[in-house]
């Protein structure tokens, strides 16, 4: 196994995936919008990765956050809402905020399990800063530490209800960047101590099964490297300051924040540097088969401590309790309620 969760190309495997991935035997996977068309093809295609792994809890991840950032869609899936309604209606009921916060992500886990998916990753712990870019945006419950933490735990606990993984992101935090990392690599300059209300819903979820990094250069902890890349951050701040032992992934290899950092436009040497770095999953999404090629000829197998963090996130969520429909209700009743 290597230390790698790869994406695909369509909504099936090729032979030439099915030949690589049993090949390098990628810890996982992950699925976009060209993955997906209707419930029984995605199905099939969980299924068709399941069987490849000889696993049925291969981590099988997706971004479905609600509002904008989801790749299950109408018809066929419901809509949810973006993670900002909920820090908006705790503002006027922090409880009633909880409880629907909850109700959602139980709902989404359930829905995803049913599809085979088992991870989910969300909630976004980035706490909204003036001059955010908009790539977070909506996507941040809100302003204030204690609401992103506390509602951050009610949609872990409720995606754990629903028998899904969840993914906290991007740590050490995402809320400061003025530049999507998509796009170009966003320097924070705020200071240390200025970045400790950063840290709070991290610290505060330390105990989630799976966390995302951020491909941010954060000049006061390391003036040279991203936190992706950085054996300071990742030992100093993330496993350190935060406090967070489990499985942590980089966000996608892809993204062009990574070019300007060492490795620049290899992906092999971006995956290599996440590793060395400290991340246990090198993440890379776009199911770019030469790509993917060139990561698994690069990546050693997986290391013990990385294995074992991996096997205790994917054991962490239990059976789904409840059905959507409902679950979806009594969110509903209790927005409107609020």
């Amino acid at each position: 196994m290597i230390p790698a969760f790869f994406g695909l190309a369509g909504t099936a495997l090729s032979d030439d995936e099915t030949a690589l991935f049993s090949s390098c035997e990628p810890a996982g996977y992950i699925l976009f919008k060209r993955n997906v068309e209707t419930p029984e093809q995605v199905r099939a295609l969980t299924d068709a990765l399941k069987a490849l792994s000889g696993n049925a809890r291969v981590p099988i991840l997706i971004d479905q956050e609600g509002g904008r950032v989801a790749r299950l869609r109408p018809p066929h899936w419901p809509e949810f809402p973006p993670p900002v309604v909920f820090g908006e209606t705790w503002e006027k009921a922090p409880l009633t905020a909880m409880a629907a916060a909850r109700a959602n992500a139980q709902a989404l886990g359930t829905m995803l399990t049913e599809l085979g998916v088992t991870v989910d990753c969300l909630p976004l712990l980035d706490v909204k800063a003036d001059g955010m870019h908009e790539v977070i945006g909506d996507r941040s419950y809100g302003t204030d530490p204690m609401l992103v933490a506390s509602l951050g735990r009610a949609t872990l606990d409720g995606l754990k209800a629903g028998g899904c993984v969840g993914v906290v992101k991007h740590i050490p935090g995402h809320g400061r960047a003025t530049l999507d990392s998509h796009l170009a690599l966003p320097t924070v300059t705020a200071s240390a101590q200025e970045l400790e209300s950063d840290l709070v819903p991290f610290r505060r979820l330390a105990d989630a099964p799976m966390a995302m990094t951020a491909h941010i250069l954060y000049t006061a902890w390391d003036e040279v490297l991203c936190a992706s890349l950085s054996p300071k951050i990742i030992a100093e701040i993330i496993r350190g300051s935060i406090g967070f032992d489990n499985l942590l992934m980089s966000d996608d290899l892809g993204m062009h924040a990574l070019g300007l950092q060492p490795g620049g436009n290899s992906m092999a040497g971006r995956a290599t540097g996440v590793i060395a770095a400290g991340c246990d999953i090198a993440l890379h999404c776009s199911g770019d088969f030469a790509e993917m090629r060139e990561i698994a000829d690069a990546l050693a197998p997986i290391g013990a401590r990385a294995r074992e963090r991996l096997e205790q996130a994917m054991a962490w969520a239990g059976e789904p309790v409840g059905d959507t429909p409902s679950l979806a209700a009594k969110r509903d009743a209790l927005l409107a309620a609020a």
